[in-house]
């Protein structure tokens, strides 16, 4: 079991995942033999993580010491947050702590991953106090762009360490859920050990703009449009989701939903009361064509260009039931996260091209940011007024601004602390110290697989993407020192075999020739024919093309000697 090098008299904190990232957060508190864990989020794929769809933290420390975890905390039901509590649960049954929403769409996620009944769930609110034997844990409503958004503090002997979650603050919440500062504040009053908190937006300047701003030009846009909207957000926006429902009742639109995820948070939203829609407000997709175009509204997915989501196939003319008509607007309301631009760019040039006016971007003020920026990560501060200060959630150079806004509220530089996965941060009442290191790797999911795609296997795809593959077949009989088949080469990425026949018949001789080469040499092994292949023929083409493309041998061993 890994030990912490930490004292009977410190608490212990860490990043699992989301430490000089964005994504996978997984945090951390430890006192002893209790450890209070704080969301197990995914992070998306980069580019270069080729046929990867999540990221997970590796969940090993967790797993060493399972016995000591009371609880899995949530602070709000984004993916990067609550996106990894599947596959958390499949190695660690423990239990779940979170707001009605996030409930929600955990349990959603449980069910398809069969996890739903054997889970131990509890909805907490932000009155809700858990008591374990040596640490308790308390909640304080924040803004976000979800509702049910909660900032956490845990209470240990040695002191607080109060978890913001994802946070701006916004006063005029569409959901009429502010953030309370009161809470906050008696919490810095009392007295905060260390402040662990949300660094996205450290990089900006400004106090984000409030849901109410949004809302407002909205409701503008839709004062000027005569013919039929398209309105694309993130499902889990259910503010955004309320302004646009509202603003199509307010104007006598029907309104179809399309897109699994969007009916689903609208079906939550409903059901929890962030929305307030009445049922005949809503029509199928086969009650459009009988509907005047300036009398309907479409909500749908698809605002990040995913191919998949409904708005791609509106764009793509591959929906079944939606094709763009001239005078459609289709509105944007939200930014393409890091990596997505030119996707969203281009299902925005296709929109176009259909016929329809496409609304976003900045410049039409459809859009805010679910994050504080620089002054309310300043506000954070002054109104906790911890001892000491650990940025989360973000890469490295947002941790290290937000430490600098640290220090200008009155946080010495040296009691802050930029901590990378699988750091521990152990604190008494009056110091901190760095206390050691545990594995907190990245993990691969791919399809049903967990872990089983690694840094070769990635590296193989990188290649077979870049070069292609080449694929030598041979069938040989080592006994009797004979090529009874072969060889013969197959080409796919690499060069088109109909345009090449010259170049893969010199190959087929090379193989060939080291083939049996190899076989004439002393102990000659399957393994020792292929490494030959594929030394003799990379060299080969790369000295043909320049290209190193992936070499995969496939001999048939045929040791029966013929009489």
């Amino acid at each position: 079991m890994k030990k912490l090098n930490v004292k009977n008299n410190e608490a212990a904190i860490y990043g699992v995942g989301g430490l000089g990232e964005i994504g996978k957060n997984t945090y951390g508190v430890q006192f002893q033999d209790e450890i209070i864990l704080i969301d197990a989020g995914i992070k998306f794929p980069e580019d270069d993580l080729l046929g990867v769809d999540y990221v997970i933290p590796d969940y090993q420390y967790l797993v060493d010491n399972k016995e000591k975890i009371k609880a899995l905390v949530i602070t709000h039901g984004h993916e990067d947050h609550i996106g990894g509590v599947p596959y958390l649960l499949k190695t660690l049954n423990v239990p779940i702590y979170a707001g009605p929403l996030a409930m929600a769409l955990i349990k959603n996620k449980l069910e398809e991953h069969g996890l739903l009944n054997s889970a131990e769930l509890h909805e907490i609110g932000e009155d809700t106090v858990l008591k374990f034997r040596k640490t308790k844990v308390t909640f304080f409503r924040t803004t976000h762009s979800i509702p049910d958004t909660l900032g956490i503090a845990v209470h240990t002997p040695v002191g607080v360490i109060v978890e913001t979650g994802d946070f701006k603050f916004d006063l005029t919440p569409v959901t009429n859920m502010p953030p309370n500062l009161q809470a906050m504040a008696k919490l810095g009053e009392e007295g905060v050990l260390c402040l662990m908190s949300d660094s996205t937006n450290a990089e900006r300047p400004v106090w984000t703009k409030s849901e109410k701003w949004v809302a407002n030009s909205i409701e503008r846009i839709f004062d000027q449009i005569e013919d039929r909207i398209i309105f694309a957000t993130f499902a889990s926006n259910i503010s955004r989701i309320k302004s646009a429902c509202d603003n199509a009742l307010a104007h006598g639109r029907k309104i179809a939903v399309f897109g699994r995820s969007m009916e689903a948070a609208i079906n939550n939203g409903l059901e929890l009361g962030y929305l307030s829609i009445p049922a005949d407000a809503f029509v199928d997709s086969s009650d459009l064509q009988s509907l005047p175009a300036n009398k309907t509204m479409i909500l749908c997915t698809g605002s990040q260009g995913e191919p998949m989501a409904a708005l791609s196939r509106i764009a793509n003319g591959t929906h079944r039931q939606i094709t763009i008509q001239p005078g459609d607007t289709v509105i944007f309301s939200s930014n393409p996260i890091p990596g997505n631009t030119t996707s969203v760019n281009a299902v925005i040039n296709k929109l176009e091209e259909a016929g329809a006016n496409v609304i976003h971007g900045k410049v039409n003020n459809i859009h805010t940011s679910g994050h504080g920026g620089q002054e309310e990560q300043k506000l954070m501060l002054r109104l906790m007024k911890p001892k000491f200060f650990m940025p989360i959630h973000g890469e490295y150079r947002m941790l290290k601004i937000h430490t600098e806004l640290a220090e200008q509220c009155g946080v010495p530089l040296e009691n802050s602390f930029i901590m990378q996965n699988g750091d521990v941060l152990a604190l008494s009442k009056d110091t901190a110290r760095i206390a050691g290191h545990f594995q907190a790797g990245d993990v691969y999911i791919d399809g049903n697989g967990i872990g089983d795609i690694g840094s070769i296997v990635l590296h193989d795809r990188q290649l077979l993407s870049e070069e292609g593959i080449v694929i030598v077949v041979a069938t040989i009989n080592l006994e009797n020192e004979e090529i009874q088949s072969g060889p013969d080469i197959l080409s796919r990425g690499f060069v088109y075999m109909r345009e090449s026949g010259e170049l893969l018949d010199e190959g087929r001789r090379l193989v060939f020739r080291t083939i049996r080469k190899e076989m004439h040499a002393k102990k000659p092994t399957e393994a020792s024919i292929r490494s030959a292949i594929i030394d003799d023929l990379q060299e080969f083409l790369f000295d043909k093309t320049e290209r190193h493309p992936l070499i995969l041998p496939m001999l048939i061993m045929n040791n029966h000697v013929a009489k």
